[in-house]
């Protein structure tokens, strides 16, 4: 079942859970989405924009020898991404977004691939997609996505409560 950016906000409200972020490619897209609906400040923390491959390093904690043996797109850097989000914003859930949203490949990464993560306090999980389109539509599908991913975590954890 595909929920909005509000039914997001209403299912992290009832889970009394916040949520942090930690983007590369969508560039604040995913903090943008996550703010616009009203009463967004009770479940967003905010948001860092670490586009710049130095800046995953020491803005959101990504270890540095991952970033030079993986290069900045890769499952564990959305993974360190999440972690990093959720630490250093005081977040219930953390999300990293890494990919390559084009015209061209990046380190031999195809246009289209993203990484997105959520880390939460029982587990972290990582997604993979392949989008197509433009520059745009690719950004905008990470975003989409990643909503899906966090109302996922979600709900596992609403769940685990009772």
């Amino acid at each position: 079942m595909t929920v909005s950016v509000a039914e997001l906000h209403l299912l992290l409200l009832e889970s009394r859970a916040t949520v942090g972020v930690a983007e590369s490619l969508t560039g604040g897209e995913l903090a943008a989405a996550l703010s616009s609906t009203p009463g967004a400040s009770a479940t967003l923390r905010g948001g860092l924009v670490v586009y710049a491959t130095d800046l995953k390093a020491t803005l959101a904690g990504v270890p540095a020898e991952l970033l030079d043996e993986r290069g900045p797109v890769d499952p564990d850097v959305a993974v360190a991404l999440a972690a990093g989000a959720r630490d250093r914003l005081g977040a219930t859930f953390g999300v990293g977004v890494t990919g390559v949203a084009g015209p061209d490949r990046q380190d031999g990464v195809a246009v289209g691939t993203v990484f997105g993560a959520v880390a939460g306090p029982q587990r972290s999980v990582v997604e993979s997609w392949s989008f197509g389109g433009s520059r745009d539509e690719i950004r905008a599908a990470a975003v989409a996505a990643c909503v899906q991913l966090i109302a996922g975590e979600c709900r596992r954890l609403a769940g685990s409560l009772g």
